[in-house]
């Protein structure tokens, strides 16, 4: 009666899991048929412009501090 039972449940979890992902499978292809026809989905590329970037410090620092221009020594203080 155990395996009867058993079996019930893994048959009703196989056909829940198969629904959902079917469901999924379905969004995803409405999305990506709707996609092509919004133009605002289309962003502009992003640019990355290498002067933007801060200096690397030369030692690791620790989480939440930040490096001070005006002081080299801004790590061994804190």
């Amino acid at each position: 009666m155990f395996a009867v039972f058993a079996a019930e449940q893994q048959y009703h979890h196989d056909t829940r899991t198969r629904e959902n992902e079917r469901r999924i499978l379905a969004s995803i292809r409405e999305r990506s048929a709707v996609a092509p026809l919004r133009l605002d989905a289309v962003s502009a590329p992003r640019t990355t412009d290498a002067t933007v970037r801060t200096a690397r410090a030369a030692w690791p620092r620790p989480i939440g501090l930040h490096v001070h221009e005006d002081s080299a020594t801004a790590c061994a203080a804190a």
